[in-house]
């Protein structure tokens, strides 16, 4: 293990640099450090879209290739071919409900395709060029700690692994993979493990996106159980602050917890959300004559339409970051408040209907076969 303070990376490959967390990195990056080479690797499958990339094809500096991590051969190549220094491995299935009813595709992503890169990684690095330096930076979850009691103390980075879900058991054990090539060959690496993100370009199955646009086409608001499940929310943006600062200042070999110490039971998340659409749509005409079904047009509000649902099996009752490891080291510390995310959350979903409606009707995925499937 080394410390490796101010590290400075060159050239990236980002995986999974076309989905939610990934995209919003990828503007991160590029906007604040434009000398660096960003290159994004993406399959592209149901929740990547490459159109969240649009406005990165004018830098130079950026490069978009379509594979999937689970190709080696192809990751080798593109890692000799670009030099790549710094990998910031995203890419995973990340949804739980899906993990529940389809597992398979979250071994074969999280735990094989995590695997695969390693293994390019430690081709180039440490086989083919020794003295280069380098870091594998490993993106993961709170979710592989298990779940908390209502009086238990946030989830530290010596937490023990208690993953409830196949999605948690699957980046529980993408993350030991990592830590074995750190403390076998030597690889650079860290793991970040963060409370649920929310913000811009998240695919509309998950909570808050779901609710907004739910909301806008006056579609039921289905809530697990009794909707007291309590999560730790973290601006999206702020994650990638958190990353940034593990990648440049980071201990290596060390994993480090990232969170917004903002924890919210989910039915006062959607109680929130349901009023802060109907205050922004009846304050606004466009919004009025551009979501007409939303309830507040109709003289109903939201919260009208919440729906109680069968419980999830296996849903974790509570999650909770203890980010004082990142505070202290790093000098880590969120920058928007819960107020201030969730209002320029919602705002950019209203803002942005052509792309949640192409996202949810399949009609993205539709282009990215045309595109695609002959190449």
């Amino acid at each position: 293990m080394s410390d490796n303070k101010h590290y400075t990376p060159k050239n990236l490959l980002v995986t999974g640099g076309a989905g939610f967390i990934g995209t919003n990195f990828v503007h991160y990056w590029l906007k604040r450090y434009p000398d660096n080479r960003v290159v994004v690797l993406d399959a592209l499958t149901y929740a990547g879209n490459v159109e969240n990339l649009k406005s990165a094809e004018d830098n130079s500096n950026f490069r978009f290739v379509n594979a999937n991590i689970l190709d080696y051969e192809n990751t080798i190549k593109l890692l000799r071919e670009e030099k790549i220094d710094t990998i910031v491995h995203f890419a995973a299935e990340s949804h739980v409900d899906r993990s529940i009813t389809g597992p398979d595709a979250f071994i074969e992503t999280n735990v094989k395709g995590t695997h695969e890169l390693l293994k390019a990684a430690k081709t180039y690095w440490l086989d083919e060029n020794p003295d280069m330096q380098h870091l594998f930076q490993h993106i993961s979850t709170d979710e592989v700690y298990g779940t908390l009691k209502p009086n238990d103390l946030p989830f530290r980075e010596d937490t023990p692994y208690a993953p409830n879900s196949p999605y948690a058991a699957s980046k529980a054990s993408s993350d030991f993979f990592v830590r074995s090539y750190q403390e076998t060959y030597g690889l650079n690496t860290n793991i970040s493990n963060c409370s649920n993100n929310y913000g811009p370009y998240q695919f509309p199955e998950k909570l808050i996106p779901l609710v907004i646009t739910n909301i806008l086409e006056s579609k039921a608001l289905p809530i697990y159980g009794d909707g007291q499940q309590i999560r730790d929310w973290l601006y999206v943006d702020d994650h990638e602050k958190g990353i940034d600062l593990m990648i440049r200042n980071g201990r290596r070999g060390e994993p480090y917890n990232i969170g917004g110490i903002n924890e919210w039971a989910n039915i006062d998340i959607v109680n929130l959300v349901c009023d802060l659409v109907d205050e922004k749509v009846s304050e606004s005409d466009a919004f009025k004559k551009k979501y007409p079904n939303a309830p507040v047009c109709q003289g109903k509000k939201a919260r009208e339409l919440i729906t109680y649902v069968k419980d999830r099996l296996g849903h974790d009752r509570r999650y909770a970051i203890d980010p004082g490891k990142s505070n202290n080291e790093l000098g880590y510390k969120p920058i928007e408040s819960f107020e201030t995310g969730i209002n320029k959350t919602v705002d950019w979903y209203l803002n942005n209907e052509r792309w949640w409606r192409a996202v949810m009707s399949g009609e993205y995925q539709n282009w990215i076969k045309q595109q695609y499937a002959e190449k």
